[in-house]
């Protein structure tokens, strides 16, 4: 499937977390050592959003943020609320928003990580401090977002500042090409196959090898959206050309103060994976890091499929989806839901027509947003129910008291079509 090795040493110059504290701290930057640094971008999400206004107006009343131009509020997690205190929590945030002249990305808009994306506002290089625990998504384009509680993105609100401590910096190195059949996902599952729930635990992990060169941006943010997983702080990759681009092209400039991989550096560990021989993967339920093929499953029949979330709900995601299931029906006993990302991606399938390529055979396309990762929300499962799930989480309880399984939005669609959790290859279609 593949095979893994690892190596340990200690960074004397700067890695790419490093350079990027570098540039927002006048504090010295050296691994374990703390220092204050500037945020760039300061946000809160609804989950949690209303207790950092509560804190400002009891810690700092009247008190204006610092950056009102950077610092905003993204509705994501349950959108549009679908409870009383959700409802009564928006609003509260709408009000403090309003008070102060600050944006809302309100319940239509999508995921925050992803929209900071796509908008230019994380560039290269650039922090960024909320409360959604995979804030570091940004690592896919060589930013540094982080999560905190609630007290730490009030203080930051108020300031523009933090505290932190450098992270110590250790490498992947991703060997070898993985076979067509094989998606990003599979690749990221395969990386936290191998490092486990702790492997990464308080470094910051820098992606490298021509696979991960390779990846496009939907495939840069599945590989970043799971360093959490592996308790890393984040897990950057060096921006490419078509990053770059990217940016210039939403902002009209080159990003400046871009941050790079030091192959010379000396890491705190180095692991190593080849992937020429990857095959499909799933994560078994209640571990994300309890990697299996999906040949080695046997016959697991399945309810639900859900396909979205911050790690597999963009535009080539649900596109590739479409394609797979195009002119079929999904199983008779499957429930199968789509969440886009956000709302530019639910307007480019629908134009496009992938919507009503979807909802012929037989999928939910609900509004732009979290979906399953957050409860309440699609994707949840009840007592026996087995689901599919292209999320990041699995946890026992995290989408319902059912079994789910992590895949990729391939195997999540093969599965939706057979029944039973399965892969392309089981389908006999082209890749």
């Amino acid at each position: 499937m593949y095979a893994g090795s690892t190596s340990g040493g200690i960074g004397l110059e700067l890695s790419m977390i490093e350079q990027i504290i570098s540039e927002h701290s006048k504090d010295r930057v050296v691994p374990g050592g703390i220092v204050w640094m500037d945020i760039d971008l300061k946000t809160a999400r609804d989950f949690g959003g209303a207790n950092v206004v509560g804190h400002m107006e009891e810690q700092y009343p009247n008190e204006p943020v610092a950056d009102p131009e950077r610092t905003f509020f993204t509705f994501d997690t349950v959108v549009p609320a679908k409870t009383i205190p959700y409802a009564e929590n928006q609003h509260i945030i709408r009000r403090f928003a309003r008070k102060w002249g600050l944006k809302v990305y309100d319940v239509d808009a999508g995921i925050g990580s992803h929209i900071v994306i796509e908008e230019g506002l994380a560039t290269p290089g650039a922090t960024m401090a909320g409360t959604d625990s995979h804030l570091n998504i940004l690592g896919a384009v060589g930013a540094f977002g982080q999560g905190m509680g609630d007290m730490d993105i009030a203080f930051i609100f108020r300031t523009g500042k933090t505290w932190f401590e450098v992270p110590r910096t250790m490498r992947v190195a991703v060997e070898g090409r993985m076979p067509r059949n094989c998606s990003a996902k599979d690749l990221t599952l395969a990386v936290v196959g191998t490092l486990g729930s702790k492997g990464g635990l308080g470094m910051s992990m820098e992606m490298t090898g021509d696979q991960v060169e390779s990846l496009s941006l939907s495939g840069r943010i599945t590989l970043a959206s799971m360093a959490t997983e592996m308790g890393a702080v984040c897990a950057l990759i060096e921006p490419n050309g078509e990053i770059l681009e990217h940016f210039r092209s939403v902002n009209g400039e080159q990003p400046q103060n871009v941050p790079v991989h030091v192959p010379d550096y000396l890491f705190e560990r180095e692991v190593s994976l080849d992937v020429s021989d990857l095959e499909a993967l799933v994560s078994m339920p209640g571990k994300p890091d309890k990697v299996r093929p999906v040949s080695s499953l046997g016959t697991i029949e399945v309810d639900s499929v859900f396909i979205g979330s911050c790690t597999n709900g963009s535009y080539e995601d649900i596109s590739e989806v479409a394609r797979i299931v195009e002119g079929t029906r999904i199983h008779p006993r499957v429930m199968a839901k789509v969440v886009p990302a956000t709302r530019s991606v639910w307007k480019r399938l629908l134009y496009e027509g992938k919507v009503k390529t979807l909802f012929d055979s037989g999928f939910i396309i609900s509004n732009s947003g979290c979906g399953g990762c957050a409860s309440g929300q699609i994707g949840m499962t009840g007592p026996g129910e087995v689901q599919v799930s292209t999320s990041n989480r699995n946890f026992m309880g995290k989408q319902g008291k059912g079994d789910t399984y992590l895949a990729s939005p391939r195997t999540a669609a093969a599965s939706a079509l057979l029944g039973r959790i399965a892969s392309i290859d089981d389908l006999g279609v082209g890749q």
